[in-house]
């Protein structure tokens, strides 16, 4: 091989390890930023279940019905509830699938409302992926990573 064709084959490979890092690197970027709140606040809520009955139910607990908790009953109030595997949060799950902040529940006019924190796996709804503030109907299961939760009365 001449020496012209050995020098543009290393120059060409060291273009395509540094178009490898550079992609490396946006990805990694876009996946550590944090979501825009304020994308999140205007963003429409989406219901994930019809209630089973007519009437308001007001639920009054976070049960955990799937999972390493199963059977944890969290008692709800005005404050909000974060998910995840961190020790900072209001409900601490053991899930190799949940990420360290994964969810947050909040009250807002009366109902309950969830949105996903930028976790890696989602937050789901019965088997609705959320992408923004979902309103969470009594009842219906909520997923984060493998362990399931329902508001409960």
């Amino acid at each position: 091989m001449s020496e012209l064709a050995l020098t543009l084959l290393r120059f060409g490979f060291l273009a395509l390890l540094w178009c490898f890092v550079l992609i490396t690197v946006s990805a990694l970027r876009r996946d550590l930023q944090a979501p825009d709140t304020a994308a999140i606040a205007t963003a429409p809520m989406r219901t994930g279940r019809k209630p089973a009955r007519s009437g308001r139910i007001r639920p009054r607990n976070l049960v955990v019905t799937q999972g390493s908790l199963q059977g944890t009953v969290l008692p709800l109030g005005s404050a909000p509830v974060t998910i995840g595997r961190a020790a900072d949060n209001t409900l601490v799950v053991d899930d190799d699938y949940a990420s360290s902040h994964h969810a947050r529940l909040y009250q807002t006019e009366g109902r309950w409302i969830v949105e996903d924190v930028g976790s890696t796996n989602g937050t789901w709804i019965e088997r609705n992926r959320i992408t923004g503030p979902t309103l969470l109907e009594p009842g219906a299961p909520l997923r984060v990573g493998r362990t399931i939760f329902e508001l409960r009365k």
